[in-house]
């Protein structure tokens, strides 16, 4: 597994709309497999042939949750649109880099509110809400507006480290699923169908990026790659775990987004089982993937998403299983040299 790969795209930033340092890093990867193009929204997809009779399309999104400078107030601190979905408990003191012209700023990202010494009981129980964040660069007013223009992108300050058998960042969600298409194309043996693998842009604000390019390719066959959650943690009672890492790579049967066509939830199974690739089967109550936006196109497409379980989704840690990694590599790169064999008609 190209460790220093997944390191470079989880590390790379890139909020909703501003993608193309990702873009950049896929293109590289992505060149001498086949066709590239861009279309207008920045969806980078690569073609490569088979015997043309079905067309496959894979995506996964190449954005990250993070902010944009709304505000700029008149000491200079920063405040903040989020850019997907945040929950403030996770946004606490933090580090960010603010993505300016003329390159990177770091701040800190503060709450405004007094110091706990300070606080009253009532304040003390007071809920957190996303407007009352700020970011901090150390500069005086005149250096921050002269550096920092409204809509800047604003990233979290984490970089990658293994733990143990796992890997973590701030930007799992979706850079391993990047990362599981670009492997698993380099692994696939053969193609009888054409594979149009597309990096996606916009699927934290609403699945945007997918649904233009699929609408653009009217694939026969669509599989998304994504994190699922991993709530195999303390607190989490064992029914609501929805997968747990190390358990293998996941096939999902349905999340808030789409119900996976049940004939290629199967041919997926299937092919775990005969290739003994380790594998558990995911129901996600909430949440979506692109694969919910490609679906309903066209009058219908077979869809499904391969998930990669994922501890403390959302937050800057990120976390992953090197083996439910390598599986998911696995499944997917099988599943594109048996993809002509699949049937879903009804």
């Amino acid at each position: 597994m190209n460790i220093e790969l997944l390191r470079e795209l989880t590390e790379a930033r890139g909020i909703s709309g501003q993608e193309d340092a990702v873009r950049e890093i896929v293109r590289r990867e992505f060149s001498g497999m086949g066709e590239l193009s861009a279309d207008r929204m920045g969806n980078l997809t690569l073609l490569k042939k088979g015997k043309g009779e079905k067309k496959l399309m894979i995506a996964a999104h190449m954005d990250e949750i993070g902010f944009m400078v709304k505000f700029i107030e008149k000491d200079g601190f920063l405040r903040l649109q989020t850019i997907g979905g945040w929950d403030p408990r996770q946004m606490n003191s933090q580090r960010v880099i603010i993505g300016a012209k003329d390159g990177p700023i770091q701040g800190v990202l503060m709450y405004g509110t007094k110091p706990t010494h300070m606080l009253s009981p009532e304040e003390a129980k007071a809920g957190q809400n996303h407007e009352s964040f700020f970011v901090d660069t150390g500069m005086s007013a005149d250096e921050v507006r002269a550096k920092i223009r409204l809509g800047d992108q604003v990233t979290m300050d984490r970089n990658f480290i293994s733990l143990g058998s796992m890997l973590t960042c701030k930007t799992m969600d979706d850079r391993v699923g990047l990362f599981v298409m670009i492997e698993a194309l380099k692994a696939a043996k053969s193609n009888d169908v054409d594979v149009y693998a597309v990096a996606t842009v916009q699927e934290e604000v609403g699945l945007r990026g997918a649904a233009a390019a699929g609408s653009a390719i009217a694939p026969d066959i669509a599989v998304a790659l994504d994190i699922t959650l991993a709530n195999d943690i303390p607190g989490v009672g064992e029914a609501d775990h929805v997968t747990k890492l190390g358990a293998g790579t996941a096939i999902k049967i349905m999340d808030g987004s789409l119900i996976c066509h049940p004939k290629v939830v199967d041919h997926f199974r299937t092919l775990a089982e005969k290739n003994n690739i380790r594998h558990q089967m995911e129901v996600l109550p909430r949440g979506g993937t692109d694969a919910g936006a490609i679906q309903r196109l066209h009058g219908g497409i077979p869809s499904i998403t391969l998930s990669i379980p994922t501890r403390y989704v959302h937050t800057v840690n990120e976390t992953v299983s090197a083996a439910d990694v390598q599986a998911s590599i696995d499944l997917l790169a099988k599943y594109i040299e048996d993809a002509h064999n699949g049937d879903y008609s009804y």
